[in-house]
């Protein structure tokens, strides 16, 4: 990557897994009756033939890993397993008396956190078969989890295999002792080796490793030993995530500070011996941050123009319709969306009136759903097309002339009703959509909201 197009281009950015994105959502939230007619009505039309998604949330951790961005809870007291479990299925009847007398057809399910592991086989296992009571699965479903590998045992595996489960994504980050000491990870790779053969042995179908670069500590050296670990273990795909380090929102990363974290270039520098090992090793750059075998279904997606993005990240599973179950998940009708409460409380609280317990959401303007095709259509297949009718607008066009710069550096081609990433241009696909972002444009933020875009 040429180093003078990332100090140009490497600015603070969203990673688009919805549009507008979270901090552009409207102010007032939709009215609960108006969620459950923008639900209601994308279920009436894609059910059949779709499918809907879940996604599960389980704040739950023993321990902070002190890199998280994510929504959690910790502690050591597991007796919280069964209220919350009881709580996320009362959260799905509700969604059931949405969907009226149809059952829904489950497409895919997502257990995230948090960690999922959290909780034991047995309530993990109880937990899917009271979902799936209500509901008929897709015969092309796909269920998958995230594991720890500290705490994931041969029992989880067999539990949530038994109830239809044939993904996994395993927790890896990375395998230097002390990154891991410094972000509070305690796991090794004899663990993670376990996990994946295991997960092979009982029939898993496709295994996923979440690594990281940019954490506190890391140089070129010990990652590339990391990645040549993760490589010998053959997963089917690995999350390639950049760290993205926002102690202003997560207050646990003040453990360490930018100083212990490699600047730009040394992060530039992991990034790139890391991508050309991957590649070197059959591993295909299907998008942001996601490499893939091409035996697995990610790549095929990828290959065949069926690749998704959503909530979950890159999919490839289309639906329209997204449902997020329990603290801070994040439900996605088409149309609009919602937030559930972030707290464990609040949540409880308003399930215990009946209701369903988001406290933030937004209902798409037809600005907001053109520029979101577009915007899903550049994450996914670094192009996207019009015919300049009802696929064009204002904020579109104006997109269009922000990216002049953009076609100059070679990053991007334009050419009449289409516009193409170049290889050259792949890094900076968050840039590309930036400049798609209407609303971020109309309200410039004056902190810093999102993390750096390389």
């Amino acid at each position: 990557m040429d180093h003078n197009l990332l100090q140009k281009y490497n600015v603070p950015g969203p990673r688009y897994t919805s549009y507008p994105t979270v901090p552009y959502w409207q102010k007032t939230p939709p009215t609960a009756e108006r969620w459950g007619e923008l639900v209601s009505d994308t279920f009436a039309v894609t059910n059949s033939k779709q499918g809907i998604s879940l996604y599960i949330h389980i704040p739950f951790c023993e321990s902070l890993c002190t890199y998280c961005g994510c929504n959690t809870r910790i502690t050591v007291n597991h007796k919280v397993e069964r209220p919350y479990m009881e709580a996320l299925l009362k959260e799905w009847a509700l969604y059931l008396q949405v969907f009226g007398d149809t059952r829904p057809l489950i497409r895919e399910i997502h257990i995230g956190g948090g960690t999922p592991t959290f909780f034991s086989p047995a309530h993990l296992k109880e937990l899917i078969n009271g979902i799936l009571a209500g509901a008929d699965v897709h015969p092309q479903a796909e269920f998958s989890f995230e594991a720890h590998p500290g705490n994931t045992t041969d029992e989880h595996l067999e539990a949530l295999y038994e109830v239809g489960f044939r993904r996994v994504s395993i927790g890896v980050q990375d395998f230097n002792p002390l990154v891991l000491e410094i972000i509070n990870r305690h796991q090794t790779y004899d663990q993670v080796k376990h996990l994946t053969e295991k997960a092979r042995e009982l029939g898993y179908t496709s295994v996923n490793f979440d690594v990281v670069y940019g954490l506190p500590q890391q140089k070129v050296c010990s990652m590339t030993t990391t990645i040549f670990q993760v490589i010998n273990l053959r997963p089917d795909r690995i999350a390639f995530y950049s760290y993205a380090h926002v102690p202003w929102v997560k207050p646990g990363q003040r453990r360490f500070t930018e100083e212990d974290l490699p600047d730009s270039m040394k992060k530039l520098a992991i990034y790139e011996t890391c991508r050309g090992a991957l590649e070197m090793a059959g591993y295909v750059d299907i998008g942001m941050d996601h490499f893939s075998l091409k035996t697995d279904g990610l790549y095929k997606a990828f290959a065949e123009g069926r690749l998704h993005r959503n909530f979950m990240g890159y999919t490839d599973t289309q639906t329209a319709l997204l449902v997020g179950l329990g603290t801070s998940a994040i439900s996605d009708a088409w149309w609009g969306y919602v937030q559930n409460e972030k707290g464990v409380e609040a949540y409880y609280k308003r399930l215990e009136a009946g209701e369903l317990p988001f406290f933030r959401g937004h209902v798409q303007s037809r600005e907001d759903l053109i520029l979101r095709r577009h915007i899903q259509r550049i994450m996914c297949n670094f192009e996207t097309r019009w015919d300049g009718t009802g696929d064009v607008c204002g904020g579109f066009y104006d997109g269009l002339e922000r990216l002049e710069e953009m076609e100059k550096d070679g990053l991007i081609e334009i050419n009449p009703f289409h516009l193409r990433v170049t290889e050259k241009g792949k890094s900076f696909v968050r840039n590309v959509c930036m400049a798609f972002d209407a609303r971020l444009w109309a309200d410039i933020p004056q902190t810093t909201l999102f993390s750096q875009t390389i």
